[in-house]
């Protein structure tokens, strides 16, 4: 395993990486591994272990932490020379092993992030970023997104589903 992630803590829980091996096992995406880590992240902001700026901030923490722990997730394709950068170092630090980390640097960062405040990690927050991210997808691709799932979610899965979208448009027909 890596060493410190940039939030200051040195590894991420067990559980978390346990999830993240069982979701690679089950052969799902690099994306939905990844997606074990930022839950994480959000968590230890919801807990009150450090603040973020924004729930992309939380995001980006979650994601390094996964590169680092060897999840197979590339560098993004849009994005700027240096996040892309840093992400193919977190990458080369997930292939290679332990690394010492300065116990200087983390101080500072788990210092700086706890200033920050816990209003990212909210669920309004959340969603919010949520939406923003599926819009930016366009609809064919959300569309394509919603007709995998029919496919993959069995009976069961459908009706929960139909289920929570009668009860949504019933909200928001009010």
């Amino acid at each position: 395993m890596p060493g410190c992630v940039r939030t200051g803590e040195i590894m991420p829980e067990k559980e978390t990486l346990e999830r993240a091996h069982r979701d690679k096992e089950e052969g799902k995406s690099p994306s939905t591994q990844a997606g074990e880590f930022v839950r994480e992240e959000f968590h230890h902001v919801r807990e009150g272990k450090h603040g973020a700026r924004s729930p992309q901030q939380a995001i980006a923490i979650g994601l390094s932490k996964a590169r680092r722990a060897g999840v197979k997730l590339g560098a993004p394709k849009r994005g700027s020379r240096k996040v892309q950068k840093q992400s193919t170092r977190d990458l080369a630090k997930g292939r290679s092993g332990q690394r010492r980390t300065s116990p200087r640097r983390s101080r500072a960062i788990s210092g700086a992030l706890k200033k920050e405040g816990r209003a990212a990690a909210s669920r309004s927050a959340v969603a919010r970023q949520a939406r923003g991210a599926a819009k930016r997808r366009g609809r064919a691709s959300r569309h394509n997104a919603a007709m995998k799932a029919v496919r993959t979610k069995g009976s069961a899965g459908l009706r929960r589903a139909g289920q929570k979208a009668a009860r949504t448009r019933q909200r928001h027909a009010r």
